[in-house]
């Protein structure tokens, strides 16, 4: 199944709720603007490379649009249109004034120089600036971007309309970034994560938790978990994974990872297992927090957690989520749980606007505030009407992009 056909399956479950008429779905459901661009390259050896670059603005009935934009080989504009209307329910749902989009470029940045990098940033800034901007749409990183590139493309972007920070977040903080930006997706994660176990009863030290990817959303959520005392048995990045049954020592991950370019490979304090296998462990809570789509028809049987948190986008796909949600697994779902980074790009943005910085204890408490109300929202939605997370969160969502179309007097 195609990302927006399943994006659609649980936007139309939620419009069920909410009675929306055939011609309200549809105009909720469509993209205001697809930008498909060629981004045009010459190497470090002299060849020109081309690429597809794509940018997606789903909604603007909140504010501006925001999303990241993301360089992975994977980008296809099905991709990007799902993410896009996937971040206009998802800011929604967390009550911060966007609607949504999304980009990226179908790249492997791994086998590119930082020169050409660069160079296909810029190269793509020069095709899109003209349709991004602070009062707009609002890039910020995401898969296989960071702070650098955001600084690439901000700079880029003020060649053509001047000094205007608010641009793009995700910035590094001395670039006019926020404090706590980079942390903040996973630190998201791990806020949620003990604001359910709270809810549900049980303490944190009796939580097994598994969590595949140690990317930057893996890893802090990782490192905030482990400062609470949940024992983490299991991670995994591309080299897959590395599981201790009596708990994995995370300063140590996290150190070793540190030292060897973001990857745990070769690390030896732990048995190495397969990617596959870690979603498989005997844990209570998986936290799947690489790509998309890692569990389906051909593995949810295999799935032995009670809790799973979507700090991926769409890490599980419909039917398998079906299945699991028939086996009474509580899945806290993508557009509340990794929403933190979106949350604190939001904190950046205001700073720039007002040209004011706030510190980091500022930024953190209030992410937590912010996600702490849109958790009991969707935790109140969800037991009044004895539905799912994912389909409460969906209908708090659509419910307020609907209200703010009906307000805007586009829909009689």
């Amino acid at each position: 199944m195609k990302s927006f056909e399943a994006n659609k399956l649980y936007f139309h479950d939620a419009a069920n709720h909410l009675h929306l008429p055939d011609d309200i779905r549809q105009l909720l459901l469509t993209p205001s603007r697809e930008v498909r661009v060629k981004v045009a390259c010459q190497m470090d050896n002299g060849d020109i490379a081309t690429y597809l670059g794509y940018r997606v603005q789903h909604n603007n009935s909140r504010g501006p649009m925001k999303g990241g934009l993301r360089f992975h080989p994977d980008v296809n504009l099905d991709e990007v249109r799902a993410l896009a209307s996937l971040m206009t329910w998802k800011t929604a749902v967390v009550d911060i004034p966007y609607g949504g989009a999304k980009g990226g470029i179908a790249i492997a940045p791994r086998e590119l120089s930082l020169r050409e990098r660069e160079l296909v940033a810029r190269t793509f800034i020069d095709q899109i600036h003209d349709v991004i901007g602070p009062d707009t749409d609002i890039p910020a990183p995401d898969m296989g971007t960071s702070a650098v590139e955001m600084a690439w493309m901000r700079h880029q972007w003020e060649k053509y309309h001047g000094f205007n920070p608010a641009c793009f977040t995700g910035k590094p903080a001395e670039f006019y970034g926020a404090l706590g930006r980079e942390e903040a997706t996973g630190r998201g994660v791990g806020i949620l994560a003990t604001k359910l176990i709270g809810r549900l009863g049980h303490k944190s030290r009796d939580i097994r938790v598994a969590i595949q990817g140690f990317g930057n959303v893996g890893s802090h959520a990782a490192k905030f978990l482990s400062e609470v005392e949940f024992p983490i048995v299991a991670v995994s990045d591309i080299s897959g994974g590395y599981y201790r049954a009596e708990g994995l020592d995370m300063l140590d991950c996290l150190r070793y990872a540190m030292h060897h370019d973001g990857s745990l490979e070769g690390y030896h304090n732990a048995d190495h297992i397969t990617n596959e296998e870690l979603l498989a462990l005997d844990v209570e809570l998986l936290i799947p927090a690489a790509l998309g789509g890692v569990i389906d028809e051909n593995n949810v049987d295999t799935i032995k957690a009670s809790i799973i948190i979507e700090a991926a986008n769409a890490p599980i796909l419909p039917a398998a989520d079906a299945k699991l949600h028939e086996r009474d697994v509580l899945i806290l779902p993508d557009i509340l749980a990794n929403a933190g980074g979106v949350t604190v790009s939001y904190f950046e943005w205001v700073q720039n606007r007002q040209h004011y910085r706030w510190d980091l204890d500022r930024v953190r408490q209030e992410l937590e505030h912010v996600l702490t109300r849109a958790f009991e929202h969707v935790w109140q939605g969800s037991n009044e009407r004895g539905i799912s997370l994912r389909t409460a969160a969906y209908i708090i969502g659509v419910d307020r992009v609907n209200r703010a179309t009906q307000l805007s007097g586009i829909a009689k």
